[in-house]
């Protein structure tokens, strides 16, 4: 009798042999639920994950990933990248369990997790940020603390973009202050900063709000405050234009008290300082107010540890490239530093103050302007500094992927959306501008301009001179290049003029986006308005040799003239449109018939109407519309 021998399997035979055997499990049990939850398998992933190595990790076909992705609504490519909670949804349908992979992300560090000795830490200087309405005399009051005059070259008299200085406080009454310095960060005061202002109570440890006596609390006075106590950032009040005959402190004080702001003297806890920019009184009291604040709220400091920092401004300078202006959080920067801003990264080669002049280090609540950074990072954006360009550059694309992530499925989602939309005009912009801040803010109030009919669509964006590239960009894509505050090249000029590329140069943000609204109303089709000029009843149906059917009743309202466009309705529905070509009253044809009076209509197509119609008479005007 022959013996079974047992064959070797081959690998691929293995691995299916050593699947478990399909089990029937009645739908619904709990043995079904225990099941599939034994049959999850756990996988880790970073945050950010390209789809190729999501595959391979899951020992999947990169289809079947692909798929699952575009059954979820994100529409992603092999070599594009996916988030971890995007992950965790596909990880669900795939039969996965989704892990995040634990790493020491050195850049997500927060202000409030200064580690190291503390015999280390020291008293740092206090970050002020100056906030409030339009034309309250904020950058006035800071050009009478930093005797300088940075209102006068301003556009319009409104600070365009963030600027951050650091005063010495020299006249003062008490001695213990004398000598302490301050940074200030002046922030734009028009609605069109409104995201950059808030920026602005996150990156600061004390607000300084700016009201005009003879003003008071205005819309971006209380919105300043609501940002504030979003961010538990304390705020001192300073009074403005106290030298003005109808300035009115009490009033000013009673509107703070409707927003929680309640005065020292009147019982609560908010400082008020009245202070007048154009005579110098008060200043000095307001800056003892900012140190003394300081003091009580303990700020301190690592400066020998590795610098964190935040952007709050960002350029290209010819011949620098990228500069970025960087408020020191903690540690210190030194000239030489690895950096990763950021998706952007690089190695300080210059590093200046806030006046310009060159300097090795900067500690903890300095202001830098740095360079030497690959390319140009936002504002808001964190600086950590690292031992390696290595360390740097492995940052800084790990916050590339995310974003790159977070916009792939975000114009998934767009895409998915608007397949569902009737389509809508698009306007092509592309949108230039001095410094990034400028730029986040006018593609901020560019995504404001929302029409049910109209889409702003930005098709290029970027900071610097309006170039060649963009004039040939613009012709491609029909659009108009919008710039701010920034120049034309000659090159640029010329070949706009000869191909008809209109380029639009504003210094005032507000005058940029009333000419968007205004050259994309022309897009718009006119709105046809429909006038009423008489109506009719149709009480019986004639016929005529002559001009074939008529249709007889009584003019109600109005009145009608051969050649009028008319409408014929049944129960108040549109049945069809016509053209009078013939009235008459009684035997008589006449030219027109006047409310009141029977009369008899002829159509072109009158054997269309039948008796109980309506017919009304109408003419069309059209009108110009506007983008509000």
């Amino acid at each position: 009798m022959a013996r079974f021998q047992k064959r070797k399997l081959s690998k691929k035979e293995e691995k299916a042999a050593s699947k478990e055997q399909p089990v029937f499990v009645p739908k619904g049990s709990d043995t079904e639920t225990l099941t599939q939850e034994k049959e999850k398998r756990d996988l880790i992933i970073p945050e950010v994950i390209t789809v190729k190595d999501f595959s391979d990790r899951a020992d999947l076909p990169v289809t079947e990933v692909i798929s699952v992705l575009i059954k979820n609504g994100v529409l992603a490519t092999i070599n594009e990248t996916i988030d971890f909670d995007t992950a965790s949804i596909i990880g669900d349908d795939l039969g996965l369990n989704i892990i995040l992979e634990k790493e020491e992300a050195k850049e997500a560090i927060k202000k409030e997790e200064v580690t190291g000795n503390k015999k280390d830490m020291v008293t740092r200087a206090p970050v002020v940020t100056i906030m409030g309405h339009v034309d309250h005399g904020k950058t006035s009051l800071l050009d009478k603390i930093r005797e300088t005059n940075v209102a006068g070259g301003e556009s319009g008299g409104i600070t365009q973009h963030i600027s951050a200085y650091q005063v010495v406080l020299d006249q003062t009454k008490h001695k213990e202050l004398k000598g302490r310095k301050i940074t200030f960060i002046d922030t734009p005061g028009h609605a069109a900063f409104s995201a950059m202002r808030q920026h602005g109570t996150a990156i600061t440890d004390i607000v300084v709000l700016i009201v005009a006596a003879n003003d008071g609390v205005m819309p971006q006075t209380a919105e300043v405050i609501e940002h504030a106590k979003e961010n538990h950032v304390p705020v001192i009040v300073a009074i403005n234009k106290i030298d003005l005959p109808d300035a009115d402190i009490m009033k000013v004080k009673q509107q703070l008290s409707e927003y929680e702001l309640i005065p020292e003297d009147w019982g609560g806890k908010t400082v008020i300082v009245p202070v007048s920019a154009k005579t110098g009184e008060g200043i000095s009291d307001l800056l003892e107010m900012v140190l003394l604040q300081a003091d009580m709220m303990e700020l301190k400091a690592n400066p020998k540890e590795e610098a964190i920092g935040v952007v709050i401004e960002s350029r290209f300078m010819k011949g620098l490239g990228p500069i970025a202006m960087v408020l020191i959080d903690n540690g210190t920067l030194k000239m030489g530093d690895f950096v990763a801003i950021g998706s952007a990264y690089g190695r300080i080669r210059i590093m200046e103050d806030f006046s310009g002049k060159r300097i090795g280090e900067a500690g903890p609540s300095v202001p830098v302007r740095i360079a030497g950074l690959r390319s140009l990072p936002s504002f808001g954006d964190r600086l950590v500094a690292f031992a390696s360009e290595k360390e740097a550059k492995e940052s800084s694309l790990k916050s590339d992927n995310r974003v790159k992530s977070t916009l792939h499925i975000a114009t998934a989602k767009r895409l998915e959306n608007n397949s569902n939309e009737a389509k809508i005009i698009e306007f092509n912009i592309i949108a230039k501008s001095d410094v990034v801040g400028s730029l986040q803010a006018l593609k901020k109030l560019l995504s404001e301009i929302i029409h049910p009919e109209l889409s702003i669509k930005i098709v290029s964006e970027g900071v610097g001179p309006i170039s060649e590239s963009d004039v040939t960009l613009a012709e491609a894509t029909k659009s108009i290049i919008y710039g701010f505050r920034v120049p034309v090249l000659m090159a640029a000029k010329k070949i706009a003029e000869k191909e008809g590329i209109i380029i639009k140069n504003y210094d005032v943000i507000y005058k940029l986006i009333d000419d968007v609204k205004a050259e994309a109303s022309k897009l718009l089709p006119p709105e046809i308005i429909e006038d009423e000029l008489g109506k009719l009843n149709v009480l019986a149906i004639f016929r005529d040799d002559r001009k074939g059917f008529v249709a007889g009743g009584r003019l109600e309202t109005g009145e009608l003239k051969i050649g009028n466009e008319v409408k014929v309705l049944q129960d108040n529905n549109d049945k069809y449109h016509d053209k009078i070509i013939s009235l008459r009253q009684g035997k008589n044809e006449v030219k027109e018939c006047s409310s009141g009076v029977e009369c008899g209509i002829g159509l072109n197509s009158g054997a269309k109407v039948a008796v109980g119609d309506t017919i009304i008479a109408y003419k069309t005007t059209q009108k110009e519309r506007t983008i509000e």
